[in-house]
């Protein structure tokens, strides 16, 4: 069989990363993050645009040196075209065209939503790729879709935010307690050691398929107020315990939008994508949702679910087989929908 590398390359928010697949499988998965952000407590898109200059060469280099191949044994090059910030965008995407001009060879856009999905279609030995059509629950800082994908290119988002995104209400929430961005894992990991019973917050009335988070968060944040004027060491004394009943709520929330659309659409195959997508309570309750209703759940591995290179890859590689290239008149585009 005819080897095809794909070089992919990831720079839509403030990690910039590169990778290399051959026919599926991942050869390299380099990423550079930024540590810039974290004083600020969030991104700022002027100092990831250049950080991102400063290291998209040495991060293609890595990851071509890792896959052992030469720049010459490219098939193609695969860069995401949004959605994102305009400014990193447009470094990965120039860096892209360039490249694929010197080597004469085929360049494609590649939609960071949908990669996020066909972040499944990765060939690794013991994965499991979910057949179509298949639900898949996308939840990151930036998008919270339930997305019905009946082939690779051929997606329906059947619900969504109308307000904000899931891995913002992680974040915004840990703010309010103080914690250093990014604060979801770090919720994450003292959720573990609390009780997700000992505190309740009042989930949003909206559409059966569709999400807020804008309520909650201003909820979370009346009722820390409130306990602190009672009692001003409040958080520091019961962190675990609030860290874990946020967490409760919220992964309540997307499980209850999940076993709405199984009763829609009948489809039981339920996959999940994006950073919010490692955090380990939604991943323990899929697995739980396997034995009592009766889905097939695909999880992805970790490194697969923050911003990677591997998912641009793998979903430029899908557009190969299919001859789907882009032109060098192509430009970045910070709004992009998954459909698109």
């Amino acid at each position: 069989m005819q080897k095809t590398y794909i070089l992919g390359i990831e720079s839509s928010c403030d990690d910039t990363s590169a990778a290399v697949i051959c026919n599926g499988k991942v050869l390299s998965n380099v990423i550079a993050n930024q540590e810039v952000h974290s004083k600020y407590g969030g991104v700022i898109p002027e100092l990831a645009s250049r950080a991102h200059q400063q290291n998209i060469v040495p991060v293609v280099q890595q990851a071509l040196e890792k896959a052992n191949i030469r720049k010459e044994d490219l098939s193609a090059i695969a860069f995401t075209r949004g959605p994102g910030l305009m400014g990193s965008l447009l470094v990965g995407t120039s860096f892209a065209k360039s490249l694929a001009l010197g080597l004469a060879i085929p360049l494609i856009d590649v939609n960071h939503m949908q990669a996020h999905i066909l972040a499944h279609f990765i060939l690794e030995e013991g994965s499991t790729i979910p057949p179509f059509p298949f639900i898949c629950l996308t939840i990151s800082g930036g998008h919270t879709q339930i997305v019905k994908v009946s082939d690779h290119f051929d997606m329906e988002i059947l619900g969504e935010t109308i307000d904000d995104a899931v891995g913002e209400a992680f974040d915004k929430s840990a703010k309010i307690l103080g914690l250093p961005y990014p604060g979801g894992p770090l919720i994450d990991k003292h959720a573990q050691l609390g009780n997700p019973k000992a505190y309740s917050f009042t989930k949003p009335k909206v559409g059966d398929l569709d999400f807020s988070f804008s309520g909650l968060k201003t909820g979370i944040l009346y009722f820390i107020q409130k306990k602190q004027r009672l009692n001003p060491h409040f958080i520091k004394e019961n962190l675990n315990d609030i860290c874990a009943s946020i967490q409760n709520t919220i992964v309540e929330i997307l499980m209850d939008k999940l076993k709405n659309t199984v009763s829609q659409t009948g489809i039981k195959h339920i996959a999940i994508a994006g950073g919010v997508s490692a955090n380990s309570e939604i991943r323990k309750r899929l697995v739980t949702a396997q034995q009592h209703f009766g889905w097939t759940t695909y999880i992805p591995k970790f490194e697969y679910t923050t911003d990677n290179a591997a998912m641009i890859a793998i979903t430029g590689y899908l557009k190969y087989l299919n001859g789907s290239y882009a032109d060098q008149t192509i430009s970045a585009k910070a709004r992009l929908k998954v459909t698109e």
